[in-house]
């Protein structure tokens, strides 16, 4: 086995020149990229980006040209094999509102292999689901319950996250989250997700992958991402020191301060400039996207 085949089996997906044209826009522009086995991927970019185009790429539900291999098979050719090992929630809000509790767990038991009902059981028997109640007669709050018995009751080794909150407000949001990673996320399983609460996932991933025109502009672990960028609150005398180091961005603050953010410049030269700090995963998707929405 040659060394691409080997980093194939190491990554669960493994993208090289992904492109795929539609009719009036290039949504994803000779992307690559790897994402490995047990991280959590967010994968961000502003509204059509390429991001959804990605994961339907992924998934298998678009034809597209370059290499793209999901768990070492092809989605194109291998979808029914592959769809054994991953698993996709979209938005909580899509299931039917006529559908009972029962019988959304007796579809999801119909189509996917590795789903377990007795799993999924134990979990409603905290809640107040009930079997015979129907979607429209549960809260918000039940949804994302029904939501992830149903997730976290299937075995897949990925799992697909497209704006899986939107909709919800911030408390419900954030039980998805916790719940996913105390009683779903171990070692053998990998989650990709998309969302645009940027600063609601960032304390559960572990890459975070930036994606802007059809192209990945940012492909980094977390904690890499904490010691290259640095932002500075710098001081009004030390303007023009700062400018010469080339900030990626800038900001003005009220009472004559100024905020930098810094890529890759010595840590040592910017604490002499003023305090610095790790920026948050919002304001670095800011600096860098900067642009996109002129």
């Amino acid at each position: 086995m040659n060394a691409d085949s080997l980093a194939s089996v190491a990554n669960v997906v493994s993208a090289r020149s992904l492109r795929k044209a539609y009719k009036n826009k290039v949504a994803l522009d000779n992307t690559a990229f790897e994402i490995p086995a047990g991280r959590i991927v967010g994968l961000i970019g502003p509204n059509g980006a390429g991001k959804t185009t990605a994961l339907k790429a992924i998934l298998g539900l678009i034809p597209f040209e370059g290499e793209l291999k999901v768990l070492g098979r092809d989605p194109r050719t291998q979808r029914d094999e592959l769809m054994r090992d991953v698993c996709f929630i979209a938005d909580v809000a899509v299931l039917p509102r006529w559908i009972r509790v029962k019988e959304a767990i007796e579809f999801v038991a119909g189509v996917h292999p590795r789903f377990d009902r007795a799993k999924c059981e134990r979990f409603l028997a905290g809640t107040q689901l009930k079997p015979n109640l129907r979607v429209r007669e549960l809260s918000k709050g039940m949804i994302v319950q029904l939501h992830l018995a149903l997730v976290m009751a299937i075995d897949a080794r990925l799992l697909v996250l497209d704006e899986p909150t939107l909709g919800l407000d911030i408390l419900y949001r954030k039980q998805f989250y916790q719940r996913l990673l105390e009683d779903y996320f171990d070692e053998d399983k990998t989650i990709i997700v998309t969302t645009h609460q940027v600063e609601e996932i960032e304390h559960i991933l572990t890459d975070v992958m930036f994606i802007r025109d059809g192209k990945v502009v940012l492909n980094s672990d977390m904690e890499v991402l904490g010691e290259r960028f640095v932002e500075v609150l710098v001081n009004a005398d030390k303007l023009e020191q700062a400018r010469s180091l080339k900030p990626l961005d800038e900001r003005a603050l009220p009472f004559g301060k100024t905020v930098m953010l810094f890529d890759g410049a010595p840590h040592e030269r910017l604490a002499e400039l003023g305090e610095t700090r790790t920026p948050g995963l919002a304001d670095l998707f800011v600096a860098t996207m900067k642009g996109t929405y002129a």
